[in-house]
């Protein structure tokens, strides 16, 4: 049980962390700032996604969105639901991968932010399959 309680508080502090850079997007696309320090250059730009093709969903920011997933999850960690937590970083991962798909091969463009969010996600959801997955017998 040890290793469960671990999984859990990880993928708290994973949530958090999400929380916390899909917050920064939703400011830069809100607010657009003056100093962008993930636009680097063409190619390393934040400021493209934000403005660009994946800047929105269904009419939605798509940092709000992610912003509510890392909510979810970060709650569904504390609650230790684990079918809502692989629910959700179910839909984030295909969610992020989405965006990845059209970030590399449509505007051909890396943002930082996004790639470490969807790194994260990546790790959330197989730290959920993890925790739903029981242990075999040995």
């Amino acid at each position: 049980m040890k290793n469960t309680n671990t999984i859990w508080k990880i993928i708290s502090f994973l949530s958090l962390t999400g929380i916390v850079l899909a917050s920064y997007l939703l400011y830069s696309y809100i607010v657009r700032p003056a100093f962008q320090p993930c636009s680097i250059n063409q190619t390393i730009n934040c400021d493209a996604v934000i403005k660009g093709p994946v800047s929105t969903f269904f009419g939605l920011p798509t940092s709000l969105i992610g912003l509510i997933g890392y909510i979810v999850i970060f709650a569904s960690s504390l609650l230790k639901k684990k079918r809502l937590l692989l629910a959700m970083s179910t839909f984030g991962l295909i969610f992020c991968l989405r965006i990845t798909v059209i970030e590399l091969f449509v505007i051909k463009v890396i943002c930082p932010v996004c790639i470490a969010c969807q790194l994260i996600m990546l790790v959330i959801f197989f730290l959920s399959l993890r925790l739903v997955k029981p242990k075999q017998a040995k």
